[in-house]
């Protein structure tokens, strides 16, 4: 006959599969529990163990850090326990493990196991260990023995010989001397903008006079034409009277 389950939260999620199966859908953490079938009024009970397994903060893990891998068994009176079995195939008789720092040789496949009832059952979990980012050098100035001033503890330069990058330069922190190099860079990208512009507007300007002198010298010429007063004409004068010739000269008579 089909197992009652009452108003186990299970119920919804739980199929009859055939006569004597029950399968259950998108099992959760707190199905586990005893299940009673009954067969002919006899009555069969069939425990239900959830097993979850965990790597935190996750299964990628850098060398050097810690983590946990947890191996959690639910179950009746939690009357049974898991345990992990190692990579290179050593026991720990445990649920929880802690790495404390993760090494290289704890990468590979961790097995949790649990038994009940003369059964075993096992899930797995992979951890990739990755070796820590290389930290970046801070190069330093060295002391040169061959230095002239290396005997009075000064560089060629004149500064201090034990000076070392990141340390304070004329008093004032290395940040500082960013964002003064960052402010003059500002500066020159400003300057090199304004002229660029001034050229840019100056020849605008220059080709717009030539321009407006071409169309000046195609427009057409246009002349004063000034209203002068004419002069008064003369009186007519009748035709001039010809002065009479000379007459010729008469010699003298004489005596």
């Amino acid at each position: 006959m089909f197992p009652v389950l009452g108003n186990n939260p299970v119920a919804s999620r739980a199929q009859r599969r055939g006569e004597t199966d029950l399968e259950i859908s998108n099992v959760q953490e707190s199905d586990f529990g005893e299940f009673t079938c009954k067969v002919d009024s006899t009555p069969y009970k069939h425990t239900l163990v959830i097993v979850s397994v965990s790597a935190f903060p996750s299964s990628v893990l850098q060398s050097g850090t810690d983590a946990t891998l947890d191996c959690k068994v639910s179950s009746p009176g939690d009357s049974i326990k898991g345990w992990w079995r190692r990579p290179d195939g050593s026991e720990h008789r445990s649920q929880k493990v802690e790495l404390k720092p993760v090494a290289p040789s704890q990468q590979g496949t961790w097995q949790c196991t649990v038994s009940h009832e003369g059964e075993e059952f096992s899930k797995n979990v992979a951890i990739v260990v990755k070796s820590p980012d290389p930290k970046p050098t801070t190069p330093a100035i060295k002391k040169n023995p061959d230095s002239p001033n290396s005997s009075n503890g000064k560089n060629s330069t004149g500064g201090a010989s034990d000076w070392t990058w990141g340390a304070p330069l004329l008093g004032l922190s290395w940040w500082i001397w960013v964002a003064i190099g960052a402010a003059g860079l500002v500066v020159i990208i400003l300057m090199v903008v304004v002229v660029v512009v001034y050229k840019r507007t100056k020849r605008r300007k220059k080709r717009f006079m030539r321009m407006k002198k071409a169309q000046l010298s195609q427009m057409p010429k246009k002349y004063c034409q000034c209203a002068r007063q004419t002069a008064a004409a003369k009186p007519h004068q009748g035709r001039r009277r010809e002065k009479p010739s000379a007459l010729p000269l008469q010699p003298l008579l004489q005596e």
